[in-house]
């Protein structure tokens, strides 16, 4: 079947009762995605003509959380069963090709059973899993050659198809021709009241086309969210999974049941990542890197052989090759750290760069500050960068020392082999290879004096 004529139909419309939150439960997250992102990013996979989602408890809150994606919204304002949900993306489904119905809360679907199940269109077919407590879910009714002849909801079964351990994941493909002509046909004759959308097997059966079953042998890739348990012990599926790929890309990892990315994380050879470190967004650690304990790095690149010390925290951010950061050191946006540079304990950076064999060892803040090679910042100096309204930049040339407890005034410029003596705040430029201090004699206090206003 072409793709060109794929159609996906994403059902997400559901409250999510045990879910015990007032949140719609398809936004709820797993390795810091939603679970409706999780199964919008594998339809995209599969290149659709389009897609449509449907939508119900929480109102508009779906829709607007997934403003950045170009899928069709439509809403199920009664639930009134998957069959129901269905019913109201039928407008926006074309009139040939075929339709992959999805689950908004089944986060861990592949791509690989859905093209499976996209080759038995030409009739019905359905993705199953056999599962040991079938319990709750729909079971697969065959005849004596092992043909499908219906699912049959738990509620609705008897005894001997509650025997039944192979169950119904909810996810099934269909022409589109045949989905409409099925669905005008539904009842809610049945324990809940409901339209099931699975009373379409028996239909396809009738009408003499074959049902085929695609079974998953991935339990996790097809189970749904229904609670929080759920959702953690799917974490946890996604997490080890994703260990076991660091590993074999090259990666050492302390305990491979305690890491989590959440986002792309991108490992050369010979790294090290010890226990508890959390990774977002768009993560590179290029060869050799270490990274130490329960560190948080977001959306950054670490150069080779760089070492990470325990509780940093790292946000897009950029560090060179031979650096070490930490412990306990925070790199916010637009910090870049070059070559060989030393970030010590409880030293923030934020919008500087730091040059090449530069050291900010301990307890400082550098704000807006452009800082050059060779330059050592003592302890607990601070650039002062913002006059509580605006914000300025200091820059310090190459081979400057700054002595311990020092002010940097922003805007100031430390010219190249400058020394500032301990306890100074500066605020005019300090001549290249001279001593600069300021000591002062005499507390003053300004009368009438006014706070900047926004430029």
């Amino acid at each position: 079947m072409s793709t060109k004529k794929l159609n996906i139909v994403i059902l997400a419309a559901g409250k999510g009762t045990r879910m015990q939150s007032f949140m719609p439960k398809v936004l709820h997250r797993l390795a810091g995605k939603t679970l409706l992102q999780h199964v919008i990013d594998t339809a995209k996979q599969l290149s659709p003509n389009k897609v449509v989602v449907v939508y119900g408890y929480g109102g508009d809150a779906v829709p607007k959380a997934f403003k950045h994606e170009t899928v069709s919204w439509v809403e199920q304002k009664e639930q009134l069963g998957t069959g129901h949900a269905v019913l109201q993306a039928v407008p926006h489904l074309d009139d040939e090709g075929a339709t992959l119905i999805l689950l908004g809360d089944v986060p861990l679907l592949n791509q690989r059973s859905c093209l499976s199940l996209l080759e038995k269109t030409e009739g019905l077919g359905l993705l199953t899993v056999k599962k040991k407590n079938p319990t709750g879910y729909g079971r697969i009714v065959r005849n004596d050659q092992q043909q499908i002849l219906a699912i049959v909801e738990h509620k609705d079964a008897t005894e001997s198809q509650r025997a039944i351990t192979e169950v119904n994941t909810g996810i099934m493909a269909v022409s589109n021709s045949k989905l409409k002509t099925w669905l005008s046909k539904l009842s809610n004759n049945n324990a809940q009241g409901e339209n099931y959308l699975t009373d379409i097997v028996a239909m396809a059966v009738n009408d003499g086309l074959k049902v085929e079953a695609e079974i998953t042998h991935d339990e996790a890739s097809v189970e749904g969210v229904n609670s929080k348990t759920d959702l953690a012990n799917l974490e946890r599926v996604y997490q080890t999974r994703n260990a076991s790929v660091l590993m074999q890309a090259g990666a050492t990892l302390a305990d491979p049941l305690r890491i989590d990315v959440r986002g792309h994380l991108t490992v050369g050879k010979d790294v090290e990542i010890d226990v508890g470190c959390v990774f977002e967004g768009q993560v590179t650690l290029a060869d050799g890197v270490k990274v130490g304990p329960y560190c948080v790095i977001k959306d950054s690149t670490i150069g080779e052989t760089s070492m990470i010390e325990a509780f940093t925290h790292i946000d897009q951010a950029h560090v060179e090759s031979n650096c070490r950061v930490g412990p306990y050191a925070r790199l916010r946006p637009g910090a870049e750290i070059s070559d060989a540079a030393h970030v010590g304990n409880f030293v923030e950076i934020k919008n500087s760069q730091v040059g090449e064999s530069s050291k900010v060892n301990h307890l400082s803040y550098v704000g807006d500050a452009t800082i050059g090679k060779n330059v050592n910042i003592g302890a607990g100096t601070i650039t002062c960068n913002y006059d509580g309204v605006n914000k300025y930049r200091t820059i310090i040339q190459d081979d400057v020392f700054i002595g311990s407890d020092t002010q940097l005034v922003a805007p100031v410029v430390i010219g190249e082999g400058a020394t500032i003596a301990a306890g100074s705040t500066i605020t005019k430029n300090a001549p290249a290879g001279q001593l600069t201090f300021c000591r002062a004699k005499d507390q003053k206090s300004i009368a009438n004096w006014k706070r900047p206003i926004k430029k």
